[in-house]
């Protein structure tokens, strides 16, 4: 069974994350030691997609868990969310080797995952994290500085999300002057969730 297959068969979350679990044609999942698959609640109403695992998140096995996570919990606790509200995955499920950016391969294995996990959420709001996440999800070649903070149209099967795209949290830990424009992209989607 080829990977859109595969992942079109999930019927929820669990299923998902199992087949994904059993897939092998990543080969990120040879040099990794954990599938990062999500962290979060499958009833949110938001979704946010980041890049890829890192160091902290290969060796617990959840997205999000190191620094960068520990400062996204942060943004979203100051617009009044916190893990219970919202759901995190990634482009891809498990770490590149170094940290380095997943190869647009290793992203389009994921691919057929992640536009079932998208639907299969159904968020009311979906949040690209970083340039990496909004390129590919976005299909262009924009910069994150060009993407951020505009509404767009997206479709992920029968889930059509509003979505943006913000500045990822590793980035605002290298570049803090950067966090007031993160600010007003919150602000953005703190207001999209009270429409």
């Amino acid at each position: 069974m080829d990977a859109r297959e595969r992942a079109r068969s999930a019927t929820d979350l669990g299923e998902l994350e199992e087949l994904l679990a059993g897939f092998d044609g990543c080969p990120l999942k040879a040099t990794a030691k954990s599938l990062c698959f999500a962290r979060g609640s499958a009833a949110a109403r938001i979704m946010f997609i980041g890049e890829a695992p890192g160091r902290d998140e290969d060796l617990q096995g959840t997205p999000f868990v190191g620094r960068a996570g520990q400062l996204l919990d942060k943004m979203l606790g100051a617009i009044g969310l916190s893990e219970e509200d919202v759901y995190i995955t990634n482009i891809v499920y498990w770490r590149p080797p170094g940290n380095r950016t997943p190869t647009p391969q290793e992203v389009q294995a994921c691919q057929p995952f992640l536009e079932r996990q998208i639907e299969l959420i159904d968020p009311k709001v979906l949040v690209f994290l970083g340039g990496a996440a909004a390129k590919q999800m976005l299909a262009t070649s924009d910069g994150i500085m060009r993407l951020r903070g505009k509404w767009r149209e997206f479709r992920a099967g029968d889930a059509e999300p509003r979505a943006i795209a913000t500045l990822h949290p590793a980035y605002l830990l290298r570049n803090p002057v950067a966090k007031r424009l993160a600010w007003r992209d919150l602000l953005e989607i703190q207001a999209a969730l009270e429409d």
